[in-house]
């Protein structure tokens, strides 16, 4: 195996030389030379379509191309000559060139002759002059030599030169093999040719050799003409360390492991090399890791750092220490992972590898917003600082030395922070804009995930859910190809929410369901994916009443609580398991859990918004406890820090317990005047589970009134009418997220409003229809 040379190598240099003798069509110039730059440059502009399986076409064609001919069929067989043969293919020029190479003599004469493909320098010209050699004429083509067909031309020319003749010969019978399948093909057209036309010493002889040709043949060629079951694919180190760092590079840039197809087919590649490059254990590494294999992982880790560190002596150690935290991390080797990566700093200051040390400190201040109880003791000896003068200093040497991604991720951290300790929107928002404007300054096109997640979250807590799904679907349609999987997942899974808060379940399934199969086989993906579609089901098991279906979906989930699940999932799942121990009937639980959370995050210092939902959770507790006017100091405590923090989607649900509360002290015109002005914000925030809940509270407001007015008043009416009209709302919007108990209590409260009002018909058909859901709920159960 060569270093570089292989026979699809040949293959361009003979293509490139087609296209300088003018021999390919004007119409097909373009699809010719894009088949070789694709193969001589490295650029993701070539990828161009938006299916994530695309992004490993390169891999493909490259592997493709090393072993067979025909990926050359496939793009010069749509065309004819330019010149040459009248009636002849782009595609017979091409094999012609290839079967005119039919010596080992003569392939030393191919190499020797690129040359005269190429300007020729100063003095090649000043020495032409001399001898009388005319210069070219300007109709002529000819590469420059720093262009990207010249540079390929020449490195080729100069590894031919460095090859010693075991490998010039072996180069030349993967050639044979490798052009051989076109033989029936070039025979049909070429009536000269024959059955040794291959190679013309062996031609040339047959007429003085006779029958031992054979034995010459066999000497020179062994079985290669008779398909060898060990021969080998004409592979060079140059193909193998190219789709290695391709390989690497797709899985660090967005995430997920090496398609199988593309798998087995380097590692049949890499099977026929003798010589494996210290990347591959790197490679290993990363699929392992990405697919959960912690020791296999941990083993390729070492070994690379072990082959790496013995040419790179210490001034790459740090880069081993980084790896190993964040792979330790990764497995919930907490303690671990920030020794390794403190170690990491350390080492980084000492080599003044300011990239490393930068991305260090990052690694860390993120990880102790993740998991502040086990950077606790850091915090307090000094070691980070605290998260604003993290940020800061991050911010300022990411600007100095000019590293964009951290620079940009930086002030995304800095909005993420200020959005989530409560402080000004407008701040967070100018730190978003400066990031965008650096993403879109500098192409980062891999960060706009992030930088989205962000917008979405931020127009979520604002309560203006129409820019939060339309930022949702830019995202999916726009920048999908280009972003992490994690990114993609997130987006994808916020979007399932948002269906399955309307009670659209199915929708939401089918939309986690059409993800793409190759980036599910990755691990962390792959759980967070489950854990998601669990969470769905549980909300509609336990809104259909299925509580048995629900506990068991729960006892799933929170088993899982001691690996390392996500912060917004474990919120969701204790929020869900406490709603369960309510419609259980367990109330004494659930309020010993919710203050269990409070006094957590209150440790923790985690999201305001989660605190202030929490709040919001105690006071209805109180209410379901049969003792609203407790939860009045914490319902109106909720209100203030929703308002403070400009939080409408928990400011409403606030304000709603605060009516629902001054309902069950009799103040019910005031109920009705909160209520009355909050409904139509709340409305836009479209989240049916609060809105049905405040048009609730607004017919209990509403019969409470009509309680105070006259029996059979025009006012005792008009007040009994507007009560049904708002529960049948609520009726409607519990309906939408098919809430079977809420459904049969609104409706025994329109049964009781019509038999107040004296219209038992209305009455009786509205207690059937409890009836009727009741029994519709339970055999949706069995």
């Amino acid at each position: 195996m060569s270093r570089f040379l292989n026979p699809a190598k040949i293959g361009l240099l003979a293509l490139i030389e087609l296209y300088i003798n003018k021999t390919v069509p004007a119409s097909s110039i373009v699809e010719v030379l894009s088949f070789i730059t694709s193969h001589l440059i490295d650029s993701d502009w070539l990828i161009s379509s938006s299916d994530p399986e695309s992004r490993w076409n390169r891999a493909e064609k490259t592997v493709s191309l090393v072993i067979s001919i025909a990926d050359f069929e496939k793009v010069l067989s749509l065309y004819t000559a330019a010149s040459g043969i009248p009636g002849r293919s782009l595609w017979y020029a091409f094999l012609d060139r290839l079967w005119k190479i039919d010596s080992l003599d003569a392939l030393h004469e191919f190499f020797h002759n690129r040359s005269s493909l190429l300007v020729k320098t100063k003095d090649e010209l000043r020495e032409d002059a001399e001898l009388g050699i005319p210069a070219p004429g300007p109709e002529v083509i000819l590469l420059a030599r720093n262009s990207p067909f010249g540079a390929f031309v020449r490195r080729c020319q100069l590894e031919f030169t460095r090859l010693r003749f075991s490998d010039v010969s072996s180069l030349w019978i993967d050639f044979i093999k490798y052009r051989q399948t076109t033989a029936t093909y070039y025979r049909k057209k070429t009536p000269s040719f024959q059955r040794l036309s291959f190679d013309h010493v062996l031609l040339e002889g047959e007429s003085d050799w006779g029958i031992d040709t054979e034995n010459v043949t066999s000497i020179a060629y062994g079985d290669m003409l008779r398909d060898d079951p060990n021969s080998t694919l004409p592979v060079s180190t140059d193909d193998i360390e190219k789709l290695l760092e391709f390989q690497i590079e797709q899985m660090q840039k967005y995430g997920t492991r090496i398609p199988q197809e593309i798998q087995h087919q380097f590692h049949d590649l890499l099977n026929d090399s003798f010589m494996v490059p210290s990347l591959t254990h790197y490679l290993s590494y990363l699929d392992a890791w990405r697919a959960g294999d912690y020791s296999t992982s941990f083993d390729y880790l070492h070994r690379y750092f072990d082959y790496t560190m013995q040419n790179r002596d210490r001034s790459f150690y740090q880069y081993a220490l980084m790896n190993l935290a964040v792979l330790q991390a990764d497995f919930g080797c907490y303690k671990e992972a920030i020794a390794a990566m403190l170690e990491t700093v350390s080492t980084a200051r000492e080599n003044r590898d300011m990239t490393c040390l930068n991305f260090a400190l990052n690694w860390l201040f993120h990880f102790g917003r993740a998991h502040p109880q086990v950077t606790k003791e850091l915090e307090s000896n000094s070691m980070l600082g605290t998260g604003k003068e993290s940020l800061a200093y991050l911010r300022g040497r990411a600007k100095e030395t000019g590293m964009w991604t951290l620079w940009s991720s930086s002030l995304m951290s800095e909005a993420k922070t200020g959005l989530a300790n409560g402080e000004s929107v407008a701040t967070a928002v100018e730190h978003l804009v400066r990031s965008s404007q650096i993403l879109v300054e500098r192409n980062m096109k891999s960060m706009i995930g992030s930088q989205l997640s962000i917008s979405i979250a931020l127009w979520d807590r604002l309560g203006v859910s129409y820019l939060s799904a339309t930022t949702c679907e830019v995202f999916l349609r726009c920048h999908t190809r280009h972003s992490n999987i994690d990114d993609a997942l997130k987006v994808i899974c916020r979007q399932a929410t948002t269906l399955a808060l309307k009670g659209k379940y199915d929708e939401a399934l089918g939309l986690l369901e059409n993800l793409d199969d190759n980036a599910l086989r990755t691990w962390k993906p792959s759980q967070y994916w489950y854990k998601f579609r669990g969470i769905i089901k549980l909300r509609r098991d336990i809104h259909r009443n299925n509580l048995d279906g629900a506990e068991f979906l729960l006892s799933q989930l929170l088993q899982s609580r001691n690996e390392d699940l996500e912060p917004d999932l474990d919120v969701i799942i204790d929020t869900l398991h406490i709603e369960c121990l309510i419609r259980r009937g367990r109330l004494d639980e659930a309020f010993a859990k919710v203050e269990a959370m409070v006094a957590n995050l209150r440790d923790e210092n985690k999201d305001i918004a989660l605190r202030v939902r929490l709040l919001i959770l105690k006071a209805e507790l109180l209410s379901q406890c049969g003792r609203p006017q407790k939860g009045f100091t914490i319902a109106v405590r909720a209100a203030n820090v929703a308002l403070r923090a400009r939080l409408p989607p928990y400011l409403w649900p606030a304000i709603g317990a605060i009516a629902n509360i001054l309902t069950s002290l009799g103040e019910f015109e005031p109920a009705i005047q909160i209520l009355t002005a909050v409904l139509p914000r709340t409305l836009e925030c479209e989240v049916t589970s609060t809105i049905a809940k405040l048009y609730s509270y607004l017919g209990d407001a509403n019969m409470g009134m009509a309680g105070k007015m006259p029996p059979r008043s025009n006012k005792r009416m008009e007040f009994m009418t507007k009560a049904l009209e708002a529960i049948e709302k609520s009726f409607n919007h519990y309906s939408s997220i098919e809430d079977t108990n809420k459904q049969c209590e609104m409706m025994a409260k329109k049964a009781t409003i019509m038999k107040v009002s004296g219209d038992n018909v209305l009455a009786n058909d509205y207690a059937a229809a409890y009836l009727a859901i009741r029994r519709d709920a339970t055999r949706m159960k069995t």
